[in-house]
């Protein structure tokens, strides 16, 4: 603000000594006092544009950590979509394999002794189900729901749900003890035997958890992230079902 009083003065002072020695006309004169209000008008605005240093509380450091933290989520978000979208099938594979190997990992950690180590082979069995079978078979089922069931009013979800417990449910259970069991070294007898044995009581306790998260997954979450919420509900019930699936074989009759 200063130097542009200081600029006008300045220019003012020059007309005044140029009118005085030379004499110009009005015209002349309106037209040069003119220039000295457009040119005093640049400075006080250049002035008050210069960006003010910022205060060292205006924008602390840890929130600007939080922003980009938020940012990389967003960001990793994204990707994911975008993978959902490009290969949705080996994306839902990979994604049940890591919740699967979780779920038997903190399976292991609970039940065994201070004196057991992890069994990776065994982790590796249940990854392996999540990756081969588990992913392909959330993909078709909820997508072939989606479009029989396009509705999420209450009565289309709750039909959604009960042929999920009674189609899919048994099937992917099934298929579960039984590529555990092969990849053990049963044979078909003694898988038939687990089946016998495991099967149902797993299902009936299924029924204690299993019809809330399917209300829920079909109600609220659209169909192409249906399986990855799926996969997510079955953390809890897999840290069950790999205890299971590890007890020894059935004595066949």
């Amino acid at each position: 603000m200063g130097i542009a009083k200081l600029a006008k003065r300045s220019i003012v002072h020059q007309s005044k000594f140029r009118f005085s020695s030379n004499p110009i006309s009005g015209s002349q004169f309106a037209s040069h006092y003119q220039q000295c209000r457009a040119y005093s008008a640049r400075s006080m605005n250049t002035a008050a544009t210069k960006v003010p240093k910022p205060h060292f509380l205006s924008f602390p450091t840890f929130l600007r950590k939080s922003s980009e933290c938020a940012n990389t989520k967003m960001g990793f978000l994204a990707w994911y979509l975008g993978a959902l979208e490009s290969r949705p099938i080996i994306t839902k594979s990979i994604s049940s394999a890591i919740i699967y190997a979780a779920a038997d990992v903190t399976s292991q950690v609970i039940t065994m002794s201070p004196s057991d180590s992890l069994d990776i082979v065994r982790t590796l069995r249940m990854a392996g189900f999540g990756l081969i079978i588990l992913g392909t078979a959330q993909h078709l089922w909820f997508n072939y729901m989606g479009r029989v069931l396009p509705k999420r009013d209450v009565v289309s979800t709750l039909k959604k749900l009960l042929i999920g417990q009674f189609a899919y449910g048994p099937l992917i259970n099934s298929a579960f003890f039984s590529f555990n069991a092969a990849l053990q070294g049963e044979n078909g007898e003694e898988i038939a035997a687990r089946l016998k044995r495991d099967l149902l009581p797993t299902m009936i306790k299924g029924l204690m958890y299993w019809p809330m998260c399917d209300f829920l997954t079909y109600k609220v979450i659209p169909v192409h992230l249906q399986p990855l919420i799926n996969s997510s509900f079955s953390y809890a019930w897999t840290i069950y079902l790999t205890y299971v699936a590890s007890l020894k074989k059935a004595a066949s009759d």
